[in-house]
């Protein structure tokens, strides 16, 4: 099966904010019960930025405004025999939420807001920590955010 594919595979996902907290939906498709930024694949034609954007609103029913790129993360999984079962490598961006509540939606099993000194009742996805880390740094003027999308 993997060695038909065609890796890696390219996704996006936001990293909203309001008032401190970060927004995490928790994956109804497996890996059910992760935690992560909302994301999902990009669809031919469309920026990373549009499909940031496409795939928090299908999740939560959010929208942001986006202030940049937060970064780019692999996602890398192997079966038990070591073969190569998915390879995504995920374009971050981050943004500043919208009007309005999350609501889970399309393929998250539920949204909050999550205060990120307190992670510790949420089993992340890959990445997640460091990206929360940065998203912090950036938006506590630590750092210059990068031009993406």
């Amino acid at each position: 099966m993997a060695g038909e594919q065609q890796w890696p595979k390219l996704g996006v996902s936001a990293s909203v904010w309001r008032g401190g907290k970060v927004l995490l939906v928790e994956r109804a498709k497996p890996p059910r019960g992760l935690w992560a930024f909302p994301g999902g694949h990009v669809e031919p034609g469309e920026t990373l930025a549009e499909a940031a954007a496409r795939e928090l609103r299908e999740e939560t029913g959010m929208s942001a405004s986006f202030r940049g790129l937060l970064g780019l993360y692999d996602v890398i999984r192997r079966d038990d025999s070591g073969l190569l079962t998915a390879h995504y490598v995920i374009a971050s961006y981050l943004g500043i939420a919208g009007p309005g509540e999350p609501l889970p939606a399309s393929d998250a099993a539920a949204v909050t807001w999550a205060d990120p000194e307190r992670l510790g009742g949420f089993t992340l996805a890959p990445n997640m920590h460091e990206a929360i880390a940065r998203a912090r740094q950036m938006l506590n003027g630590d750092q210059e955010l990068p031009r993406g999308g």
